[in-house]
């Protein structure tokens, strides 16, 4: 059974449950530790750490930060976040300021496809979490439009949709520098997104790890054994630390559930303590 899971996702982005209710579920499924790692925000921190005192579940304040990168794409996420995170709020309040125009191009785009949909019915659905494509999927589920979120990005709202219109990013630099600013620990997430191989994929991890990512999620839901393998392998090559992830949404994604993503993640907490050694040996809290 996993005692931990390091990247999770709440109300404050495009998860389904609450902070406190996430945690609560961590409670329920007998996890030591959970991490919150909202897209591109710390909105949810402060409520997700007070219910982990009042449920016993060791609380790690995060976000995951989308940023520019081809073939594939490229998440890279921040742990020990301060809730606050004063210079990495002034970046992302850049971000939303920016996507918020985006957002409304894609309204504007599925009216023009003949779809009754509006900005504020979007904005209700996000209620106080950052509005985002899953927003917009649900909406359109709502309004029979299709059947299911898969349908709507597969017809409007992925790379490949009718309304699809990409968002602002970070680079990858950028999103690093602010993290480092305010001390977190940087892990990239779901390496296979990359879609490199062989030492095109090594080399890629290596320029990360040169510019400050310590960790990679090597233990992901839709890893393979063999990927899970590969980028352990990656992980001593480059010393740098293992993680588990199952990036867990809720009903959002219902085939993954909070720390044993599909049924195949380890998550002992001697992942956790590995982090925490490494961030002792630099001087950071834990």
């Amino acid at each position: 059974m996993a005692a931990i899971d390091l990247h999770a996702h709440s109300t404050a982005s495009d998860g389904t449950l609450t902070p406190s209710e996430l945690i609560k579920h961590a409670h329920d499924l007998g996890l030591q530790a959970i991490a919150l790692t909202d897209h591109d925000t710390t909105n949810g921190l402060h409520e997700a750490m007070e219910a982990g005192r009042k449920y016993g579940v060791e609380v790690i304040p995060g976000c995951e930060l989308s940023v520019t990168f081809q073939p594939g794409f490229m998440h890279i996420v921040g742990l020990w976040v301060p809730p606050d995170a004063p210079h990495l709020n002034r970046v992302l309040k850049g971000l939303r300021d920016k996507r918020a125009t985006r957002n409304k191009r894609i309204v504007a785009k599925l009216n023009q496809l003949g779809i009754d949909i509006t900005f504020q019915d979007v904005l209700d659905m996000a209620g106080n979490g950052t509005m985002g494509r899953p927003h917009f999927a649900r909406v359109l589920m709502q309004k029979g439009v299709v059947s299911s979120i898969k349908q709507a990005f597969d017809l409007y709202l992925g790379s490949t949709g009718a309304a699809y219109i990409p968002k602002d990013k970070l680079t990858p630099q950028e999103a690093i520098a602010a993290l480092k600013k305010e001390q977190a620990t940087i892990v990239l997430a779901h390496p296979y997104s990359l879609k490199l191989a062989g030492e095109a994929e090594a080399a890629e991890i290596q320029r990360l790890c040169n510019l400050g990512v310590e960790g990679i999620e090597a233990y992901y839901s839709l890893h393979s054994p063999d990927q899970t393998r590969k980028y352990l392998d990656l992980c001593k090559r480059f010393n740098m630390l293992p993680s588990t992830s199952s990036d867990f949404h809720g009903t959002v994604k219902p085939d993954i559930e909070l720390g044993i993503g599909r049924g195949n993640l380890e998550g002992p907490y001697t992942l956790l303590q590995a982090f925490k050694d490494r961030r002792k040996e630099h001087g950071l809290p834990v």
